[in-house]
């Protein structure tokens, strides 16, 4: 009989994930919502933490490598609980997908969210909302579950417009970015429309936007629906004014150099009253030095480009043929209002005839019906080059709490400029080392129920990285930096998982042993607590 072999599996900064779902009780409130009935080694809640485990562990396995993951980690220490790497099958983690979608993954994402921000006792004075999508493999059949979100073409983000897409919205706090609100909508999803609907639907019951002060979006938030919607429910925002607003345009028209005031750090701006969609607003126009230097080299470079670009639409246009007169003038309609750069004297629209045989028509010969063409004259439009030139290196913000004496430019600027927040978690859930670079499951319900995953996954890594840097600040300790013999009190997440690496687990002779735990690993656990102490002894 041949002696017992030591077994080693690789802890890494599993541990600190782990520790922190187990103390804000992930894997119990998922199961409260979600309980699973039948004989079973896995609840839903350990099976959620077991996918959040796979997407901070930057590996990147899909669902049916979920147990090859497991393989080489102490399953039983990190889930607390007697289960092996063979018992997370991809049948396990589907039919915990398909629970998560009949429990309302946004309603159990919001709920899970404030509670995590009233553990953290985070303060926060905005919030943040955004959009982004993510390109679908496979083909999927249309279901019969209405309220399913559609995997369908639509803008990629992801620069991949011949795949199906899936787009998620997020609402992130400011002070430790972490995402409060999730939702999954359908491919084609205009991000003005979705942003309407969260406005009216779902602002006035998320907690983190009813302790906060100002909601910030960019300019898609900017429409008469949204902003009035915000104001009439008294929420305060931030938001970016588009262009392409005529009362914008003549703003930037009217705007003299001398009026405006510096900001600091190369921006200047101008404060302007405004009204638009029936709402009290202040406007502040900004202008960007270092924008300014990085547009201009390509302003007047491209300006005969796209005036060239516009002319040849213009000669495809002329080439249409309108089935009437009202459908050809509308068509002119809307492609002058396109054209940055051209004007047109005059435009007519020639009716010309259809008739039956080919070649010329024979004498007396009627005509069988009639189509309409376009007929233009363009020009250079002046106004519109000044226009697209005061453009360069200028943007607007727009608010509607125009009796905030303190907020001012600098404030109102650096609110909008915490939008990056937001952002950063795209990146992050973009990442192609977090799960999976594109993602396919059997049904849209179970992506539904993955995006809320990984929403869940940022919130842990935001959630912990923010513990790490106030448990730090507090006490006055350190951690190494990424600049060899130096220390920092904020170091990222993704920083302290890599210094955490090394860590294993050794059994051997019924007894579990930690090995390779370094000196400023114990510091910080000591700083997190017993629990997280617990996990690495």
């Amino acid at each position: 009989m041949s002696a017992a072999q030591p077994v080693i599996k690789r802890l890494d900064h599993l541990g600190l994930i782990a520790a922190f779902c187990h103390e804000i009780g992930l894997p119990g409130i998922i199961d409260r919502v979600i309980p699973k009935y039948s004989d079973h080694n896995v609840s839903h809640g350990d099976a959620v933490l077991a996918m959040i485990l796979n997407g901070l562990g930057f590996r990147s396995r899909t669902l049916h490598m979920f147990s090859d993951f497991f393989e080489t980690k102490p399953v039983a220490k990190l889930l607390a609980k007697d289960i092996e790497a063979h018992h997370l099958t991809d049948d396990v983690l589907g039919r915990t997908l398909d629970a998560l979608y009949e429990a309302d993954v946004s309603a159990l994402y919001q709920a899970i969210a404030e509670h995590v921000v009233d553990k953290l006792g985070l303060k926060t004075d905005s919030v943040h909302l955004d959009i982004t999508s993510f390109h679908v493999d496979g083909e999927y059949a249309q279901d019969e579950d209405l309220n399913a979100i559609k995997l369908v073409k639509g803008y990629s983000r992801d620069h991949r417009p011949e795949l199906n897409q899936v787009v998620l919205e997020l609402i992130c706090e400011n002070q430790a970015g972490l995402p409060v609100y999730m939702q999954a909508l359908s491919g084609n999803t205009n991000d003005a429309k979705a942003f309407s609907e969260v406005t009216k639907r779902h602002i006035h019951c998320l907690k983190a936007a009813q302790n906060s002060r100002y909601f910030i979006a960019d300019a898609a938030l900017y429409t008469e629906e949204s902003i009035r919607s915000l104001d009439e429910q008294q929420q305060k925002f931030i938001t970016r004014v588009p262009m392409t607003i005529k009362s914008a345009k003549e703003a930037l028209m009217n705007l003299e150099p001398e009026q405006l005031s510096h900001i600091g750090n190369g921006y200047s701006g101008c404060w302007v009253d405004a009204d638009y969609g029936s709402v009290s607003q202040k406007w502040l126009l900004i202008h960007s030095e270092q924008a300014t230097k990085r547009e201009q080299v390509t302003f007047y470079k491209n300006l005969d480009k796209n005036i060239t670009k516009e002319l040849k639409a213009l000669g495809q246009l002329k080439k249409k043929q309108f089935a009437c007169a009202v459908d050809a003038e509308q068509a002119m309609s809307d492609f002058a209002n396109q054209c940055h750069l051209l004007g047109f004297a005059q435009s007519t629209i020639v009716k010309e005839p259809i008739y039956s045989g080919r070649g010329r028509p024979k004498k007396d010969e009627k005509p069988t019906g009639y189509h309409y063409l376009i007929d233009a004259t363009p020009y250079t439009d002046l106004e519109k080059v000044k226009l697209a030139k005061l453009k360069v290196g200028m943007f607007i913000l727009a608010t509607n709490d125009t009796d905030n004496t303190d907020l001012t430019m600098v404030a109102l600027l650096e609110h909008y400029k915490s939008q990056q927040k937001v952002e950063r978690g795209f990146r992050f859930l973009k990442s192609p080392e977090f799960l999976t670079s594109s993602i396919f499951l059997k049904k849209p319900q179970r992506i539904e129920a993955l995006l809320m995953i990984m929403t869940l996954s940022l919130l842990v890594y935001a959630s912990l990285e923010h513990k790490i840097r106030e448990s730090l600040t507090k006490t006055e300790e350190f951690f190494p930096s990424m600049v060899k013999n130096k220390t920092t009190t904020k170091p990222t997440a993704r920083w302290v998982f890599l210094k955490f690496e090394g860590i294993d687990t050794l059994e051997f002779g019924g007894q579990s042993f930690i090995t390779g735990v370094q000196e400023h690993q114990t510091r910080l656990l000591k700083l997190l607590g017993v629990l997280y102490e617990a996990v690495y002894s």
